[in-house]
């Protein structure tokens, strides 16, 4: 798990190949940049002193745009997206609208004063987990994450699996998320996976449904930490090298939008971080998008986007493709 990365010699970057989207599927949306952790690898920048966090006129915006195009899916993230004082409001009008709903959750969260009841009321409304535990054992977990945040992360996975998570018979999914802890790409999802399982339940006695792997994108703190240590140019280059045309068909930015605090649309969560509008265009609000406009559209692209289609592939939804 914390093995060194073997990063090439640094060549010329090539662009990224043009994308156009698809069907919108999903919409995403960032509560805000307050969180009750400072992860090394946060492409966020988020943290406890962070104050941005989305409106309730913008998030009952979102709903009635999510209503009109139709999408499957509302994905909330952050930060931590609970600590918005609208988090739960929406999920429950967004339950009650037919949409599955997705909480991007770190897990410690659900210790935080006033959240003692949080995992109850992500059961009871029938919420998808997707929960970010990027090793089965604490040393990684603690560097990345940090101290203690492994043991609160194992008594958070333990409560929701007490309310039915990961339990297939009681429809309550639980979803891990991996991400490497350094430069280089995750394994193979479906081996890593028997791996968590294996682990997680001999160790801890926890059981969960998918295990997602997810390269780390270089920006923000991780692109920080890449060029600290020198390693930015050639973690671009093996991003490169590792590209696979055949992923291009299932990145996330093809079926999603993604709507930042202010209401501003994206292409994906990591362009929202770097300020590029959705299309590479002209900055666009939700209150002047119409659906219908959507498809066919241009997807802005950077060399990042080489890390959502190196190797296995990576998405919110973890692994593109078995290689």
């Amino acid at each position: 798990m914390n093995e060194v990365a073997h990063l090439p010699p640094v060549l010329p970057l090539r662009d990224f190949p043009p994308l156009r989207r698809a069907a919108l599927e999903t919409l995403q949306l960032n509560l805000g940049y307050r969180c009750n952790q400072a992860c090394a690898h946060c492409h966020v920048d988020a943290g406890p002193n962070r104050t941005e966090q989305m409106s309730t006129e913008t998030a009952e915006l979102a709903l009635r745009f999510a209503r009109e195009a139709g999408v499957k899916t509302l994905d909330l993230t952050g930060g931590a997206p609970e600590l918005n004082p609208i988090f739960r409001p929406l999920v429950s009008a967004a339950r009650a609208a037919g949409l599955v709903v997705i909480d991007r959750c770190n897990l410690s969260i659900l210790e935080e004063p006033g959240q003692v009841d949080l995992a109850d009321f992500l059961a009871g409304q029938g919420v998808r987990v997707v929960a970010s535990l990027p090793c089965y054992g604490p040393d990684n977990v603690d560097l990345q994450r940090g101290k203690g945040v492994f043991e609160k992360s194992i008594r958070g996975l333990r409560r929701l699996n007490a309310l039915g998570y990961g339990d297939s018979a009681r429809g309550l999914v639980l979803d891990l998320v991996y991400n490497p802890l350094g430069p280089h790409l995750p394994p193979a999802q479906a081996a890593l996976e028997a791996t968590y399982r294996e682990r997680l339940a001999q160790d801890y006695g926890i059981r969960f449904n998918h295990l997602l792997t997810l390269a780390n994108v270089p920006i923000a703190r991780f692109r920080h930490a890449l060029e600290r240590d020198g390693h930015y140019q050639s973690y671009l280059q093996m991003l490169q090298t590792a590209h696979r045309d055949e992923n291009l068909p299932a990145v996330m930015c093809r079926s999603l939008l993604s709507v930042d605090w202010q209401g501003e649309v994206h292409d994906c969560d990591f362009n929202q971080m770097l300020g590029m509008p959705l299309g590479g265009g002209q900055r666009v609000h939700l209150a002047d998008l119409k659906p219908a406009e959507l498809g066919g559209r241009p997807i802005a692209v950077g060399p990042h986007c080489f890390a959502c289609t190196a190797g296995s592939g990576s998405s919110c939804g973890g692994a593109l493709s078995a290689i």
